[in-house]
């Protein structure tokens, strides 16, 4: 199902909205591996595509037969102060009945190619975690970023309340790029764009 033959990978375009709104809605309604309460209005969401592709990559898998998205991911600011700009926060989501086929493998490393060409250097990833036993939520998000080379730097107690309970939440952390003394200026994925051939990339 999600090999090159099958699914394709590209990048998002606002027109995508309801189709990742409709991946991303079961994981708020009915999961704490989100930790908003109500799932945003369309005109929301399709903003929020808009604010991360004006800087960074935001991309979509699909079937080459039918368009289907199946999964997206995407890189946000870590942090809004100017010293933290080359580090960023990632985002993944897979369409219920489609995880564990590697389609996330495959959208976090084309997203980690492109990040590396607008010069970030460390990925984040925030993650929802039980302190045990859970329906709403599993350490299986933290496995697989273990798998993608993230490491956990933190884990804060008890910090997020959804469906009744309280739920720890963890920081994964990964280097793509080494710390130079003087790194490069980082370029937003629109430079990118422009003097590479980002498909190729995916």
């Amino acid at each position: 199902m999600n090999n090159e033959h099958t699914i394709q990978l590209r990048a998002a375009v606002p027109e995508d909205a309801a189709s990742l709104l409709d991946i991303y809605a079961p994981y708020v309604a009915d999961t704490a591996i989100s930790f908003e309460y109500s799932v945003p209005s369309l005109a929301e969401f399709t903003q929020r595509i808009q604010n991360v592709l004006k800087r960074f990559p935001y991309l979509v898998a699909e079937k080459k037969s039918s368009r289907e998205i199946l999964g997206y991911v995407y890189a946000s600011p870590f942090h809004p102060r100017e010293a933290y700009k080359w580090a960023v926060e990632t985002s993944i989501y897979i369409r219920q009945g489609y995880t564990g086929l590697g389609l996330g493998r495959r959208l976090y490393e084309a997203l980690e190619r492109i990040l590396k060409e607008q010069h970030i250097i460390t990925l984040y990833a925030c993650i929802a975690a039980p302190p045990g036993p859970d329906e709403f939520v599993s350490d299986r998000s933290i496995l697989f970023h273990q798998h993608m080379g993230y490491d956990l730097i933190a884990e804060f107690d008890r910090c997020a309340y959804k469906f009744g309970r309280w739920y720890n939440m963890v920081w994964m952390e990964k280097n793509i790029l080494p710390h130079a003394d003087i790194p490069k200026t980082p370029l937003t994925f629109d430079e990118v764009r422009s003097h590479t051939d980002v498909m190729a990339m995916l």
